[in-house]
């Protein structure tokens, strides 16, 4: 992991960039390692982005395929990112962490949901 320590400066310009894009490609590696569901959609990922290559569609349409594919996995991210948080303040049952954690669920959903509906109205236009 790549830690900044409180009492040292803070990094300006191409150095803060490239600290911020080890701690991105941390995230993505304790997500991986970590989260079955992550793991699941980017596996799913990793198979339809070269689908969607292979499909005669508008730049439009593969942007759209494309962005509805990243969206579940950013959707997932964050929802990782607050089940987290919600688990390290407290493990017994409280009603705002419930809450928290089923809103960070239901996103997930409507991005997979969103993502179902792009996938499957672009691939009927194609056949």
């Amino acid at each position: 992991m790549h830690t900044t320590e409180p009492t040292q400066q803070k990094s300006t310009g191409l150095k803060r960039i490239y600290k911020a894009f080890l701690y991105s490609i941390d995230g993505i590696a304790a997500a991986i390692k970590h989260e079955a569901a992550f793991k699941q959609e980017a596996i799913l990922a990793a198979f339809l982005i070269p689908v969607s290559f292979l499909l005669e569609i508008t730049l439009a349409e593969h942007l759209i395929l494309l962005a509805s594919v990243l969206l579940v996995l950013i959707v997932e991210l964050i929802n990782s990112a607050i089940e987290a948080v919600v688990d390290d303040i407290s493990l017994r049952h409280r009603p705002l962490a419930k809450r928290a954690k089923d809103l960070g669920s239901a996103a997930v959903l409507l991005s997979v949901l969103s993502g179902c509906t792009c996938w499957t109205a672009i691939l009927l236009r194609c056949l």
